[in-house]
């Protein structure tokens, strides 16, 4: 499949696919792995896009350039931003070698989430910012963000128009405006969908694009995604979509864009311990039969990488950077032929020497089928916890415009 580039806005994206944020995983190390597996794909179609210098600002281009992908962070709350919460500081770091340095903002109060958006254009920390009114957790919800808040047009309208106001503004230095995305699920339920008019309220905001995740705040990640609502979104809007929801495999992406008409995909759990999965789908994309299918002391290196990197990226503390590491290590094996007890040894390292070593006495073996597929907890369908009385009206109340500010907790999710 030949694909033509996606531009959102100032931002071009030449491979149309997007890493979904998700809280605890995409991280600095984790990106960078996604990345270059998303580059190695690109030199396996014989995609030339320029030396990295190009990419990092040394080009006559009018805005950034992401050949490979778009590989975002995961979300930070807008008020722990504001008040430069050190964690949150430090999530926003960005992989080094990224050419589009990109950032999800979960925000239910506008002038924080303008505030915000001025930090990170007006510092330069960030080249893209997608909003999420994607998130279906409760504690997130019921306090009228997320998933929920498009339900209430106004609010959802002066949140979106506050956002690009404050990018057009601090971008006046930076030579392009950046952009502003939003993903957004199909809606609260059933009987309370919302993205058709969020699609018409963020495209009169000036919002570049939307990330549509076809399911709704009450199916969690359960069921299945319902695609045809993304080519609802495809006709019913001229921002280009991104089609989220059961991307598991190159042969999904063919599928979800045939049947909706979606510009490009964003992959999340289907990623989950297989960074290469964008290395298939950047060669897909231009033109390459070209698939990853790693050995088992293949994927090893790769897990050893990713430690080295999250030692770096938490300043050096081992222990940490291994505790974050545990929760990919089911994820990285599946599939293979690997006992329980090697299984338990590997989700308890602490070290990088014990790492090495335990990963040293795996028997190596062929990339298995078992490995591909669908991925990650699907759960079960949950009762969306709202605001009291939330659904009786699209717009605010004045309780419910009082509290909006204390919806702000320092959460994250996608």
């Amino acid at each position: 499949m030949e694909s033509s580039p996606v531009q959102l806005g100032a931002l071009t994206l030449d491979t149309p696919v997007m890493l979904a944020p998700m809280a605890g995983v995409t991280n600095p190390p984790f990106r960078q792995l996604c990345r270059e597996a998303g580059e190695a794909g690109l030199k396996a179609a014989g995609y030339a896009w320029g030396d990295r210098a190009d990419l990092l600002g040394g080009s006559d281009r009018t805005g950034p350039h992401a050949p490979a992908g778009l590989w975002v962070c995961e979300m930070v709350t807008t008020r722990a931003l504001v008040e430069r919460n050190a964690e949150t500081m430090n999530m926003i770091k960005p992989d080094p070698g990224d050419p589009v340095r990109s950032i999800q903002l979960y925000g239910v109060e506008p002038k924080t989430t303008a505030e915000a958006v001025r930090i990170l254009v007006g510092e330069n920390r960030a080249d893209h910012i997608d909003l999420n009114f994607g998130c279906p957790a409760p504690k997130v919800t019921r306090k009228g963000g997320g998933s929920a808040l498009p339900w209430k047009l106004d609010l959802f309208e002066e949140l979106t128009r506050a956002a690009v106001r404050a990018s057009e503004e601090a971008s006046k230095d930076r030579g392009f405006t950046v952009p502003i995305t939003a993903k957004v699920r199909i809606g609260v339920d059933d009987q309370h969908t919302t993205f058709v008019d969020a699609a018409r309220i963020a495209e009169d905001a000036g919002i570049v694009g939307l990330t549509l995740h076809a399911r709704t705040t009450a199916q969690h990640y359960s069921g299945h995604a319902h695609w045809e609502r993304i080519g609802e979104l495809v006709q019913a809007t001229d921002l280009p979509v991104l089609g989220n929801g059961d991307v598991f495999e190159v042969s999904d992406v063919q599928r979800i864009m045939e049947q909706t008409g979606c510009a490009g995909v964003a992959v999340g759990r289907g990623c989950q311990g297989r960074p290469w999965l964008f290395h298939d789908m950047a060669a897909f994309y231009h033109g390459s039969n070209e698939r990853a299918r790693p050995r088992l002391s293949e994927v090893a290196d790769v897990i050893v990488r990713h430690a080295e990197l999250s030692i770096e990226h938490f300043n050096g503390d081992e222990h940490r950077a291994l505790r974050e590491l545990r929760k990919h290590m089911a994820w990285y094996l599946r599939g293979f032929a690997v006992g329980g007890e090697a299984r338990n040894a590997l989700a308890l390292v602490s070290t990088l020497a014990e790492l090495k070593e335990r990963l040293g006495g795996l028997e190596d073996q062929p990339y298995p089928d078992a490995a591909e597929g669908a991925r990650g907890r699907a759960g079960n369908p949950k009762q969306p916890h709202l605001p009291e009385g939330w659904l009786d009206s699209r717009e605010l109340n004045e309780a419910q415009r009082a509290k909006i500010a204390l919806a702000e907790v320092n959460v994250s999710g996608g």
